[in-house]
């Protein structure tokens, strides 16, 4: 994942995907009146705003691109649209992050692994436990073994 993408604030933006989740599914099942559509879109604004503050440049401008403001008085649909839209982005933004830590993972274990593979001179036998590096089960030298 670039440098250049960055979230600083990941819980925030998990509260207020799930928030607009919650909206979604509550506006759905409701007929909205002008004052409901209104606060949704006041919602919405404030959302857009909140998440962008959380986001680098790149994601900001890619926000902006994608929830452009809502007209005056916003129609039920477009609400309804531009708060589906929110947080389809913002989904795919958190499988963006989980890929990214995931790969990120999966390097690191990969140069563990290398790092392991080099410690061991070529030929050497694996020590007991299965593992390059790892201990031995004897005892310390100069302590006694088991008594019978």
């Amino acid at each position: 994942q670039p440098a250049r993408e960055a979230i600083s604030q990941p819980a925030k933006l998990l509260r207020i995907a799930s928030m607009i989740r919650g909206l979604i599914e509550e506006a759905q099942r409701a007929k909205l009146d002008e004052r409901g559509r209104d606060r949704l879109a006041e919602i919405y604004r404030r959302s857009v705003s909140e998440i962008g503050e959380t986001l680098s440049g790149e994601l900001r401008k890619e926000l902006e691109e994608l929830a452009p403001p809502l007209e005056d008085p916003p129609s039920e649909s477009e609400v309804r649209v531009a708060q589906a839209q929110l947080l389809g982005w913002l989904e795919g933004l958190f499988h963006g992050i989980q890929a990214a830590l995931w790969t990120q993972q999966m390097q690191a274990r990969a140069a563990l692994e290398e790092m392991r593979r080099r410690s061991l001179p070529p030929g050497a036998p694996q020590p007991p436990g299965g593992e390059p590096g790892g201990e031995e089960n004897e005892p310390p030298p100069g302590r006694p073994g088991q008594y019978l």
